[in-house]
């Protein structure tokens, strides 16, 4: 059972259309409380973008278990490694099974319906600024019914 912040984090990876082709978002989410802990965009769906926003993560704290997909930023020694050397066990979700890791699912919907799709960034810079405004918003000022109409950054805080 998770009952507090920091027991589960997970990460996952969604594409952000753009006139000419793609940027890929990571994000990382504590399970408990629904608080992005860190997040990253990149031009290229190589790992180090998810690299970068796991140790910016792991700056603030350190789960006891860190659950993703089996792509493969997530399973690149460079990532895992990370997660060993901080004594985080690694859990993976079965191949084609995207409700193992619903909540990430659930927030790329958010993300998408709640801003991407209603702003048409026209280069990366305004979509790292258009996806930080949303961070922010989601973080300390959408309310949750999961959370009973709280925010995430509340919920994580009050851990």
């Amino acid at each position: 059972m998770i009952d507090a912040p920091d027991q589960v984090w997970c990460a996952d990876i969604t594409y952000v259309p753009m006139p000419l082709g793609f940027v890929y978002l990571v994000a990382i989410m504590d399970w408990f409380s629904r608080y992005i802990v860190a997040w990253e965009v990149a031009t290229s769906l190589e790992g180090s973008f998810c690299c970068a926003a796991l140790d910016r993560a792991l700056l603030r704290g350190k789960p006891t278990i860190f659950n993703t997909d089996q792509g493969s930023q997530f399973t690149a020694q460079a990532f895992t490694s990370r997660l060993e050397t901080a004594d985080v066990r690694i859990s993976m979700d079965g191949r084609g099974r995207v409700f193992d890791n619903i909540f990430s699912e659930r927030f790329w919907r958010s993300v998408k319906y709640e801003h991407l799709y209603l702003h048409d960034h026209q280069t990366v810079p305004a979509v790292v600024t258009g996806v930080c405004d949303y961070m922010n918003f989601y973080n300390t000022k959408r309310l949750h019914q999961s959370l009973a109409y709280r925010t995430p950054a509340a919920v994580y805080a009050a851990g």
